[in-house]
C-alpha cells in the first residue's frame, strides 16, 4: 500500500504526519503542510479539505518545497491514495454534461481530444475500469482531476467551473 508523509515546513522540517490511507482534512494533524515525502503509492494531494481545490499528482519522490515546484499557493489541506490498479482502462468521454453530445470511448492515454477526435470540450464522462488523470491542456499539462470508476456527470458541479479537460492519462502502476 502507499505511504506518504506530510511536514509542516520545506525540506523535512517541523512536526510531520505518517498517511497510509485517505485523509480529508489534516489540519487534525498539521496546522500547515510544506513538503513531504511519497515512501511508496501514488497519491492525489488538495489544496482545500475534503479533497476539493486544487489537485497535484504525487508518485514516489521527495518533495522538499512543493509549492514552489508545482506552483501551489496554498499549502496541502487533503490527500487521497491511489489504489494500485493492473486491469484493463476504459472510460468515455462526453462533449456536454449528463452524458450528452459527442462520445468516445478511450482505453489508452490520449493527449489531445481536439487532434484525436475533433471535440472542443469534454464536459461528463464515465470511467468503467481503471484510475485516470484529466488535464486542462492538451499534451497532459495544466490543472489536472483525478478520476476513479464511477460516473462523472457535471465537471462544473464538482467544482470544476471554467476548466475545459483536454487530455487524459492513465494512472498506471509504475508508481510502485
Amino acid at each position: 500500500m502507499g505511504r506518504i508523509i506530510f511536514y509542516e515546513d520545506r525540506n523535512f522540517q517541523g512536526r510531520s504526519y505518517e498517511c497510509m490511507s485517505d485523509c480529508s482534512d489534516m489540519s487534525n494533524y498539521l496546522s500547515r503542510c510544506h513538503s513531504c515525502r511519497v515512501e511508496s503509492g501514488c497519491f492525489m494531494v488538495y489544496d482545500r479539505p475534503n479533497f476539493m481545490g486544487n489537485q497535484y499528482f504525487m508518485r514516489r519522490g521527495e518533495y522538499a518545497d512543493y509549492m514552489s515546484m508545482m506552483g501551489m499557493r496554498d499549502c496541502i489541506r487533503s490527500c487521497r491514495m491511489i489504489p494500485m490498479y493492473r486491469g484493463q482502462f476504459r472510460m468515455r468521454i462526453y462533449e456536454r454534461e449528463n452524458f450528452g453530445g459527442q462520445m468516445y470511448e478511450l482505453m489508452d492515454d490520449c493527449d489531445s481530444i481536439m487532434d484525436r477526435y475533433r471535440m472542443s470540450d469534454c464536459m461528463s464522462c464515465h470511467v468503467m475500469d481503471g484510475h485516470w488523470l484529466m488535464y486542462e491542456q492538451a499534451h497532459y499539462r495544466g490543472r489536472m482531476m483525478y478520476l476513479r470508476p464511477g460516473e462523472y456527470r457535471s465537471f462544473r458541479e464538482m467544482g470544476m467551473s471554467g476548466m475545459r479537460f483536454m487530455s487524459m492519462r492513465r494512472i498506471m502502476d509504475s508508481c510502485y
